[in-house]
C-alpha cells in the first residue's frame, strides 16, 4: 500500500513509469543463448538502453520460440469458439465473437465480481534481495501470486485460459529485475559491463516484458502499453494464444515478466481488447494512460489484418476511429489498433465493432459497465 501511495504521488507530479519490450525471432534467440553461455556477453540488436521501446528487434517473420509465437506462426489446437476456460472457476468462454469466432470475453454476469475480487489485494509483496550485494533474492509468495492473478484477470476478461508461472522462469526473471534495478534503466540486451550482470538475467531480459514498476502494478501498465504505438507488444503477449507458463520477477522498483519460452496453445482465432461482452469502465483507466489513448486492439495468428477497415457505432451512430497496422511477432502474427477520434468510452454504452476487408469478417459488441 505504501509503494502504491508513493507511485500515485509521483504520477500526480508528472512522473511516468516506463515499459520496454523487445522480442527476438527464434533463429536469433538460439544465437543469443549460445553467446551468453559461451562468453557471458549479450547478443542481438540494442534496444537503446533505458527509456521506452516502441518496437524492438523484430518486425515479424520467424517461427515460434519455445511455444511463444515470435513472428506469430499459426497457433496449434485449432480455432475455438468463445475462448477456452476461464481461471478461478468463473464462467468459461463466453460465446462467439461475431462472424469469426473467438473474440468475446468471459461470462458477463461475473466480470464485475471478478474485477473487484482480483483487485482487492494488489500488494507487491516483500523483496528479499539487495542491489548493493547483487543478490536477486525473491519476492514473497503473495506478491508473485498477485501479479499472476492480474495476468489471469485480463485473460479471463477476453475469454482466454489462465496461465501458470514456472519456478525456473521466475528465478530467471528475478535475475532480470535485479539487473534493471541495479542500473536504473531498461534494456532487453544488457551489456556484460552492467552492474549485477549475469547471463541468466540477460537471457531473461531478451524474453521479457520489463518495467520500471514492481510486478503487480506492471500488469496494468503493460495492458495500457503507452509508448509502444507500433507494436502494443506487452498487451499482445499477455493476451497471446502462445503464452504460458510465465516467469515473474520483481524488486521494489523494477520487474520482468518472462513471456517467451512457454508452450501455450489457446487456439483462439482472434482476440480483441477490449473484448466483446461486458467490460469494466475502470479497466480503461487502470493505468496512467487510458485505452482510448493507446488504442483498442485486435490480434490474430490466422487472420491477416492488413487492409482491414474498422467501424465502431454507439446506438447506431458512427464513432470515428483511426486504424493502425501493428508489427507482427509480438504475441501474435497479425494485429491492429484503432483509436477513438473525438469520443471517449463511457459506462452504460455498447460499442459495436465490425471489421471488414479481411478473410473472416469480425464483429462484436463491447458493453461497458461500471464496477464501482
Amino acid at each position: 500500500a505504501q509503494q502504491r501511495r508513493v507511485l500515485e504521488a509521483l504520477l500526480a507530479e508528472g512522473a511516468r513509469p516506463v515499459v520496454a519490450f523487445e522480442m527476438l525471432p527464434a533463429e536469433r534467440q538460439s544465437t543469443v543463448d549460445q553467446a551468453l553461455g559461451a562468453s557471458g556477453g549479450a547478443a542481438g540488436s540494442p534496444s537503446g538502453g533505458g527509456g521506452s521501446s516502441s518496437g524492438g528487434a523484430t518486425s515479424g517473420g520467424g517461427s515460434s520460440s519455445g511455444g511463444a509465437t515470435s513472428g506469430g506462426g499459426s497457433s496449434s489446437g485449432g480455432a475455438t469458439s468463445g475462448g477456452g476456460s476461464s481461471s478461478g472457476g468463473a464462467t468459461s468462454g463466453g460465446g462467439t465473437g461475431g462472424t469469426a469466432t473467438g473474440g468475446t470475453g468471459g461470462g458477463s454476469t461475473s466480470v464485475c465480481a471478478r474485477w473487484k475480487a482480483d483487485r482487492a489485494d494488489m500488494a507487491e509483496g516483500t523483496w528479499s534481495g539487495s542491489v548493493a550485494s547483487c543478490n536477486a533474492g525473491d519476492v514473497t509468495a503473495n506478491g508473485r501470486a498477485n501479479a499472476l492473478k492480474m495476468v489471469n484477470l485480463y485473460r479471463f476478461i477476453v475469454g482466454l485460459p489462465q496461465v501458470t508461472n514456472s519456478a525456473s522462469m521466475d528465478q530467471q526473471a528475478q535475475a532480470c529485475a535485479l539487473m534493471m534495478d541495479a542500473n536504473n534503466q531498461l534494456s532487453h540486451t544488457p551489456p556484460s559491463s552492467w552492474q549485477c550482470y549475469t547471463s541468466v538475467g540477460a537471457g531473461s531480459a531478451g524474453k521479457s516484458n520489463i518495467a520500471t514498476t514492481p510486478g503487480v502494478a506492471a500488469v496494468d501498465l503493460y495492458m495500457a502499453d503507452p509508448g509502444n504505438s507500433t507494436t502494443i507488444g506487452h498487451r499482445r503477449w499477455i493476451l497471446s494464444n502462445s503464452l504460458g507458463p510465465i516467469g515473474l520477477g520483481t524488486t521494489n522498483s523494477y520487474s520482468c515478466m518472462q513471456v517467451i519460452g512457454g508452450s501455450g496453445s489457446a487456439g483462439k482465432q482472434w482476440v480483441a481488447f477490449p473484448p466483446g461482452g461486458e467490460v469494466p469502465v475502470q479497466m480503461f483507466k487502470a493505468s496512467f494512460s487510458s485505452l482510448d489513448q493507446t488504442g483498442w486492439t485486435i490480434q490474430s495468428d490466422s487472420i491477416a489484418l492488413a487492409g482491414a477497415q474498422v467501424t465502431v457505432t454507439d446506438g447506431g451512430a458512427n464513432q470515428p476511429v483511426t486504424v493502425t497496422q501493428l508489427q507482427g511477432g509480438y504475441g501474435s502474427k497479425y494485429a491492429l489498433r484503432f483509436n477513438p477520434q473525438g469520443w471517449t468510452t463511457q459506462a452504460g454504452h455498447t460499442y459495436s465493432v465490425s471489421v471488414s476487408g479481411v478473410s473472416q469478417p469480425i464483429a462484436y459488441d463491447v458493453k461497458v459497465v461500471s464496477c464501482n
